[in-house]
């Protein structure tokens, strides 16, 4: 079926072609192998005259291009499934519309059970905080977490679902893009255990437009979609909408009535979206999810939650800390109240981050990681 998804990709390489004409060209001639090699009056009916005149060009200047790009797309450890293949997810087949092929790095899972987690680019702490810490959860009891890669709450839901199971990215460029770039590292990881998945062909940078037609295979990977804060006007509330829209659940995690960025999840909740604070909110609504027995926490000197491996100063330092708010140097020494050496912070922050217990903000400020 490689062929066939690569037939398909060379249909999105004429320019006017586009997703719903390949779709529709598709549809009628039988298959995206039938629609490449389809004649120039069936071209005109289904295309329209310049997009059917772009892909005759084409076909005449590269008509082995379905081979060339089969063949690169491999090279980029990327497989086109079709609907037809296996491993094309099984629920993406029910959505009103679903791709008619797929880019992918790594494994998708065709049967694997997935909620997706998703939220503003503008995320606040407590955001992030509450998406990681939801993912964990969810990964941690074998749920697939599916979400966007955008910067924000999906990105926290991404770190926090690897810390525990495997995640799935779903782009608004190809699949071997790297965007927002600052996450090429993570789609690595992603791809190492779970899949980062792209309707787009290989080496399509990101477009506008890309983006809420992506949303529709977040949900309709999932069998749920959890929001975690996003305004009124939202991409993430697209992806809602589509999860309703396919019958699918819908989660949202409540907020400071004061942010704008708490509205969206708030209409949701007045709506009917099932107010969640926790995995276990979302993990009681199915029969098949297997609740996993929660890991012990460890009391230290200075906290009743102080994680293993960490010396008393760090101690110290750490139970000051929260996963809510990120404090500066100067503001824990202030809180120390002159306990302990004020002047080695810095540096027991610098061991307590790469043993990863804490993290560093851009405004060089410090909180606990997430399941820390």
């Amino acid at each position: 079926m490689e062929l066939s998804g690569a037939c398909y990709a060379a249909l999105l390489s004429a320019s006017g072609v586009g997703i719903p004409g390949a779709e529709r060209l598709a549809l009628y001639t039988g298959g995206a192998r039938e629609a490449w090699n389809a004649d120039a009056e069936t071209l005109r009916r289904y295309l329209g005259e310049a997009a059917a005149a772009a892909l005759l060009a084409l076909r005449k200047e590269k008509p082995e291009l379905p081979e060339t790009i089969a063949e690169e797309s491999g090279k980029r450890g990327i497989r086109i499934l079709v609907r037809e293949d296996a491993e094309y997810p099984a629920v993406l087949r029910e959505i009103a519309r679903p791709p008619l092929a797929l880019f992918v790095r790594g494994n998708p899972i065709p049967d694997a059970e997935r909620i997706a987690v998703v939220g503003s680019r503008h995320a606040s702490l407590y955001g992030k905080r509450v998406a990681e810490e939801i993912a964990m959860g969810l990964a941690g009891r074998g749920v697939t977490v599916v979400s966007g890669a955008a910067r924000g709450i999906d990105t926290a839901a991404h770190k926090g679902a690897l810390r525990e199971g495997r995640t799935v990215a779903v782009l608004g460029c190809g699949a071997d893009v790297a965007y927002p770039k600052e996450n090429a590292r993570l789609l690595d990881e992603i791809a190492s255990s779970g899949a980062v998945i792209s309707e787009y062909p290989p080496g399509t940078q990101p477009f506008p437009a890309f983006f809420p037609q992506r949303n529709r295979i977040i949900s309709g990977l999932s069998r749920g979609t959890t929001v975690v804060e996003a305004a009124e006007r939202s991409g993430s509330l697209i992806t809602a909408e589509f999860a309703l829209s396919e019958g699918r659940d819908v989660f949202a995690v409540p907020g400071s009535i004061y942010s704008d960025t708490s509205r969206g999840c708030h209409r949701l909740i007045q709506q009917g979206a099932k107010l969640t604070m926790a995995a276990e909110d979302i993990l009681e609504e199915y029969p098949w999810a297997q609740a996993a027995a929660p890991k012990e926490r460890q009391t230290g000197l200075f906290g009743d939650d102080a994680p293993d491996g960490l010396s008393e100063e760090e101690q110290r330092v750490y139970a000051l800390l929260s996963k809510e708010e990120a404090l500066t140097v100067d503001d824990i020494i202030y809180r120390m109240h002159g306990r302990g050496n004020a002047s080695n912070v810095a540096f027991l922050l610098l061991q307590m981050a790469l043993k990863g217990f804490v993290e560093e903000d851009e405004n060089h400020a410090y909180s606990r990681v997430a399941g820390k």
